[in-house]
């Protein structure tokens, strides 16, 4: 991806991938059509079919990117692992290959730079999201900041991280630790929630979470994740009273017993 009008030195937009190159493709292009380009490009490949990788390889000769890849599928919390590691920009803009940018994400991006640039307590910024997170203050630009509060009826308060488009320092897996291997991504992406509290994670959480990204799984390459619907919810106000009161207790024992990693 050649040097774009809203080019963005420091920044290292980093793409997990597997089995779905033609979305792939897709993310690529969408910046392309925004204008928008980076310092670096590193896609983290988890042992993909030759197929989607030699497309992969045909997609070099157009976007400039270095691919990361593995001899065995591992998980996306290696893909993750080893991705980032890859990274020497200060900056790291995660985007799994399903989504699309919308024209809208460039102010934002630029905004949410500036952000951190001036705020070295800020560890990350969140551009998109299922639903709202629990708890937020009003910032500045569009955008919010989450307040984990630890009491709180709201048990998506947890979910103060999110494998979502996000913008992060690239040190992040110095504070908060590797992703854990070896378990389902959604136990991976909760395990990382806990880290991120435990390790007093500060963020930013865009207010319109749908008006930058879309996120895109077609018939020929439908999503390789199945996480949890933790919103699924029963119309029984005792098993909901009961689901609340076992996900209190829950988080709370796992903030306090589960090890830092």
């Amino acid at each position: 991806m050649a040097k774009a009008e809203n080019h963005f030195p420091g920044v290292t937009l980093l793409i997990t991938h597997y089995n779905r190159s033609s979305s792939l493709e897709r993310l690529l292009k969408a910046f392309d059509a925004i204008s928008c380009s980076f310092e670096d490009i590193v896609v983290s490949d988890d042992a993909s079919k030759p197929e989607h990788q030699q497309a992969m390889e045909e997609m070099r000769k157009r976007f400039p990117f270095r691919l990361i890849t593995t001899p065995k599928n591992k998980g996306l919390a290696n893909n993750l692992n080893k991705g980032q590691e890859a990274v020497t920009t200060p900056y790291t803009l995660y985007v799994q290959e399903d989504f699309i940018p919308k024209p809208a994400f460039i102010p934002k991006l630029k905004a949410a730079l500036g952000f951190l640039n001036d705020d070295a307590s800020l560890d990350m910024v969140r551009f998109y999201a299922y639903y709202e997170y629990a708890h937020l203050e009003p910032f500045k630009e569009g955008f919010s900041r989450m307040v984990y509060k630890p009491w709180s009826a709201k048990y998506d308060k947890i979910y103060f991280y999110s494998d979502h488009p996000h913008l992060r320092r690239s040190t992040f897996l110095n504070k908060f630790g590797r992703y854990v291997e070896g378990i389902k991504s959604d136990k991976a992406e909760y395990m990382m929630c806990l880290a991120f509290i435990q390790n007093k994670g500060t963020g930013l959480f865009y207010d319109d979470f749908k008006g930058l990204f879309d996120q895109v799984n077609s018939d020929n390459e439908p999503s390789t994740v199945q996480r949890n619907n933790w919103r699924q919810q029963s119309n029984n106000p005792f098993i909901r009273l009961a689901r609340t009161l076992y996900r209190q207790i829950k988080y709370n024992y796992d903030l306090r017993f589960t090890r830092p990693h």
